[in-house]
């Protein structure tokens, strides 16, 4: 899960900076002594260069793994914390099955909302999952096939909206019969994420449009999926893509998740040699997300080079594009 980079890199810009201010020193105190030389002069300059450009390199570094560190400190508080609550409801309901004579509608009610516990561990297994997944080789046994968009991000839908007890017409999917060269499980984990965190950060009642279609000059599938949420700070949509990143603070915040839904998005797509951005929503407000993906690539070990067909569809969106 937590990448372990390598401490060889730091070390050793580390020991030759040392290096460099020792010899940088010594070169100063014998210009001193021996007044001024033009050579050790351009010497110690460029030296100089070196060893602030060296410091540079090492502040941007520790200032990358100080933030890193603070969203893996956040990671583990929303993973504490979305292992701890089901944990807890699931002992309450049969510490109170196991003490108490219940009806059978109680009954009922309490395994519901149990199942619903265990689907909420399972959904963050399977993310933790994914990460790790995306993090081992690329080669993996799965082959790649045409994967359909449209039954993948309509299987999602029916069981997202389950999962999240919103009403099935709140989602508004228009996607024509689309395929893409890729794995399966690349595409359902992208479609669950992107749809899972729209639901999630839509307003209430949630309103959520999913649109696909070919784009003309590129030939890409062009995904489209907003709701009528807050949005995202413009200032912030390029780090919610990062792993472990989640805006504000993890202590007071209502959504649950982990801060690894849309990080899968993005290593997904450029896997799948793709786009991902966040774009402005006309005249309302929301997070509108655009994926671009190529329809085709070519197959490994295949001749022919066959590739699907694009179908001629309207490229104007009725979502307000």
């Amino acid at each position: 899960m937590f990448e372990r980079k390598s401490l060889k890199w730091p070390i050793f810009l580390a020991i030759v900076m040392i290096i460099l201010l020792v010899v940088l020193s010594v070169g100063w105190i014998l210009i001193t002594i021996f007044g001024a030389n033009w050579t050790l002069l351009s010497v110690g300059s460029i030296m100089f260069g070196v060893v602030l450009s060296g410091v540079i390199l090492y502040l941007v570094w520790s200032i990358q793994q100080i933030n890193l560190n603070r969203r893996q400190s956040n990671f583990i508080d929303a993973v504490t914390h979305e292992l701890k609550s089901p944990i807890a409801s699931l002992k309450l309901y049969l510490q109170t099955l196991g003490r108490r004579n219940m009806d059978e509608n109680q009954r009922n009610e309490f395994y519901r909302s149990m199942l619903e516990d265990v689907d909420r561990l399972d959904q963050l297994i399977t993310q933790l999952l994914d990460v790790a997944r995306l993090q081992q080789d690329s080669n993996e046994p799965e082959q790649e096939a045409w994967i359909p968009i449209d039954k993948t991000l309509k299987g999602c839908i029916e069981k997202l909206v389950v999962q999240h007890h919103v009403a099935p017409e709140s989602i508004r999917l228009e996607c024509p019969e689309l395929d893409v060269w890729a794995k399966r499980i690349d595409v359902e984990v992208l479609a669950r994420n992107l749809v899972d965190n729209a639901i999630k950060y839509a307003g209430s009642p949630p309103e959520i449009d999913i649109f696909v279609e070919v784009d003309s000059e590129t030939l890409n599938s062009r995904w489209l999926i907003s709701d009528n949420g807050v949005g995202v700070p413009r200032h912030l949509r390029r780090q919610i893509f990062r792993r472990f990143y989640r805006i504000g603070d993890e202590l007071e915040r209502t959504k649950p998740g982990t801060g690894l839904g849309l990080f899968l998005v993005r290593s997904i797509v450029r896997r799948l040699r793709g786009t991902i951005r966040v774009i402005d929503i006309p005249k309302r407000s929301g997070a509108r997300f655009e994926v671009m993906l190529p329809l085709s690539r070519n197959r490994p070990n295949d001749d022919n080079n066959t590739q699907q067909s694009v179908p001629e569809i309207d490229n104007t969106s009725p979502f307000g594009e």
